[in-house]
């Protein structure tokens, strides 16, 4: 678990000696899921409405995704940190997260992360790599590509202008394939306005730092072996864009699925098995 877990328990985690889980808080204001026993993985979450500690259908969202690593490791499901500074760049989010580990986890951890999530891990790869065994980037890359920026900066825009919610709903949207797009759209509006209102400050950072996102030309100081899975599909990026990601790292890989967009790369359990298999290979060694 970490020379830090037992010292440095707070009010704002909870165990469950059923689960085997716990969720708070981690050094800095991280906040967490944990779940299984091994040595530390920690997965970094795609773009987050908010930077809460995760409850209800958000916790067990977390649950379902560390489940195909638990049994091998001790997972840690991550967001960014609560409480963002207006032009806080990547690196200063990445930054939050190596806190977390030092603090909480007390040694390099098996990193992998998911679209937002895998800039995040790339920036902590290419700042600290003493902190990364292994990495695994997953429907993202070294920077967007152009129609992803797009999409994002229509988020942060339409929320700023105060509709969050229908922002999201054509943010995922637009993600998924063009024939259930117009379908869908209604449903996702509705649902998304059906939520509480949510203070959208923590995303609208996190969308700034990512829209000059880009360690095209750093990816060399990566030294953990690295696996980039992605669709050739994905709306966000391009293939060009993930093979460019994969060779920049010294041990460096790419897998790209021909007929997957986005969303499926991103919460497929064939990517699940495969980053499992790439940690698992490199643990062993």
């Amino acid at each position: 678990m970490g020379s830090g877990w037992g010292d440095r328990w707070e009010e704002t985690r909870g165990w469950s000696v059923v689960t085997q889980e716990c969720v708070g808080l981690l050094a800095g204001g991280t906040p967490f899921l944990a779940v299984g026993e091994g040595p530390p993985l920690v997965h970094v979450l795609p773009l987050q409405p908010t930077h809460e500690v995760p409850t209800g259908i958000d916790r067990r969202r977390n649950l379902s995704m560390a489940a195909p690593w638990r049994g091998d490791f001790r997972v840690y499901v991550v967001n960014r940190k609560q409480g963002l500074q207006p032009g806080e760049s990547m690196s200063d989010i990445a930054g939050h997260l190596a806190t977390a580990i030092e603090a909480d986890v007390g040694e390099p951890v098996f990193l992998s992360g998911t679209s937002t999530g895998g800039s995040v891990a790339l920036q902590l790869a290419v700042d600290r790599p003493d902190l990364v065994r292994t990495l695994v980037v997953i429907a993202s890359a070294c920077r967007l590509g152009p129609r992803g920026r797009q999409i994002q900066q229509e988020l942060a825009g339409r929320t700023r202008a105060g509709d969050a919610a229908g922002a999201w709903a054509d943010l995922l949207a637009a993600l998924l394939p063009a024939a259930v797009q117009g379908p869908i759209s209604p449903v996702l509006r509705g649902a998304f306005r059906a939520m509480k209102p949510w203070d959208p400050a923590d995303m609208l950072v996190t969308l700034d730092a990512e829209d000059v996102f880009d360690v095209g030309d750093q990816l060399h100081r990566i030294t953990a072996p690295t696996l980039v899975i992605g669709g050739a599909k994905d709306v966000g990026y391009t293939r060009e864009l993930f093979e460019q990601t994969a060779t920049g790292v010294k041990d460096g890989r790419a897998h790209i699925y021909p007929d997957w967009g986005h969303l499926r790369a991103a919460a497929s359990s064939t990517t699940a098995n495969l980053a499992l298999g790439f940690h698992l290979a490199a643990r062993s060694m």
